[in-house]
């Protein structure tokens, strides 16, 4: 059977579309072979919009990748928002006292921890790179896929597409995962995030702002047009409670949920929630078909590291399609895929566990382990080498990293 091409990327998300600009820019795939197939084209990211409800913390290491798809340059151009400082605290303690955790980028030499971007923004960035360098993008919903040693074969409106690999970057429901059979783990952590963007009474100073609250967790996000994003995650019946409260009654829990700590808050946009699961696949690899970002895992978003974790899925899968290259080795074949499962489900299964963690023992727990999690918030913040190792693993500067991500 001929191969109509010889990767099949399905799902245009950020993830996705950087995995897709990484095997061409990266791993050399000529881009009339690299197909993307996205279930909608999403709707151009403009300046003149307020910021959208979607936003992510990208770390040091996501933005180098980003910048290998070709992506960065644009995306600086649109709208960032980097953030300098970072501020965690426990109910019990006071924002400004010395229990909270702070991470601050001068005493790590560096410019900034991160950038806060639209998730708009990142995707057309990525599209716009890859259809610059001539890869197609199909709008479609995959309706079969089919895995065999010499090929694997994707049929999308009517079209059938045969391929040596077929890579599901397709969420947290991907039909990729669905179809091809893989087995998952699911925690559902019976909380929601509420989603908003807000006007604060007090500069946020470039600082991301986190607060335990025995009942959840509440983050402020600050954005280059001063307002900042908020994520609040609490319990399933708390989430209808507070979307079923007024403006000005959501606003006056809100302000006293961040204990004051940027003034009088007010709702600059609507109010979305979003169910909160930690899923991880048992496999990421099958024969002719491997599992990136959501649709390998999820993790309690408190600590931000869902997009970031997928960009690295993005990257090591590059680097062993290079080294497929090397010897000489089909894409798609199971024994080399699974260099890229061995390298990243360790570290993604880490990640979910910590954050699952700290939701139990900082933002919902009680007793004797709860109150020693809180305590050691301080003692972390006053042990300089942990708190920079700490930053530096999150910022991406620390650790194994794949190629796309180290510093030039």
């Amino acid at each position: 059977m001929s191969i109509d091409c010889d990767i099949v990327v399905v799902g245009g998300g950020a993830v996705g579309a950087a995995f897709a600009a990484l095997a061409v820019r990266q791993a050399q795939v000529p881009a009339s072979r690299v197909l993307v197939i996205e279930r909608e084209r999403p709707p151009a990211w403009e300046r003149a919009a307020p910021p959208d409800l979607r936003v992510v913390a990208l770390s040091r290491a996501s933005s180098r990748i980003l910048a290998a798809a070709g992506a960065w340059e644009a995306i600086v151009a649109g709208r960032v928002s980097p953030y300098e400082r970072m501020r965690i605290w426990h109910e019990s303690q006071s924002p400004l006292g010395g229990d909270a955790l702070v991470f601050d980028a001068a005493e790590l030499g560096e410019p900034n921890l991160g950038h806060i971007v639209e998730t708009r923004l990142i995707q057309s960035a990525l599209l716009a790179s890859l259809e610059a360098a001539g890869v197609e993008v199909l709008i479609g919903n995959v309706a079969a896929l089919e895995l065999s040693p010499r090929h694997a074969g994707v049929e999308v409106g009517g079209r059938r597409i045969s391929a040596r690999l077929v890579v599901g970057a397709d969420g947290a429901r991907s039909r990729v995962r669905e179809l091809a059979g893989f087995v998952t783990r699911r925690r559902d952590f019976r909380q929601q995030a509420i989603v908003a963007n807000v006007e604060v009474a007090r500069p946020h100073e470039r600082t991301a702002w986190q607060r335990f609250l025995g009942h959840g967790t509440l983050a402020f996000l600050p954005l280059a047009n001063g307002q900042c994003s908020i994520v609040w995650s609490v319990g399933d019946d708390r989430a209808e409670a507070l979307r079923a409260l007024s403006v000005p009654e959501f606003e006056r829990e809100l302000t006293a949920a961040l204990d004051g700590a940027l003034g009088e808050v007010r709702l600059a946009s609507g109010r979305v929630s979003i169910p909160l699961a930690a899923t991880s696949a048992t496999h990421y690899v099958q024969e002719r078909c491997a599992l990136i970002g959501d649709a390998a895992h999820t993790v309690h978003p408190l600590a931000g590291q869902g997009v970031n974790l997928g960009f690295l899925d993005a990257a090591c899968l590059a680097d062993v399609l290079v080294e497929g290259q090397r010897e000489r080795e089909d894409c798609g074949a199971l024994r080399l895929l699974r260099r890229y499962e061995r390298r990243r489900r360790p570290h993604n299964e880490l990640m979910s566990a910590a954050m699952g963690g700290f939701n139990d023992l900082l933002a919902v727990g009680q007793g004797p382990a709860a109150r020693l999690a809180r305590r050691g918030l301080g003692i972390v913040n006053r042990i300089g080498p942990a708190k920079r190792l700490l930053a530096a693993r999150a910022m991406g500067l620390a650790g194994e990293l794949p190629a796309a991500a180290r510093r030039a």
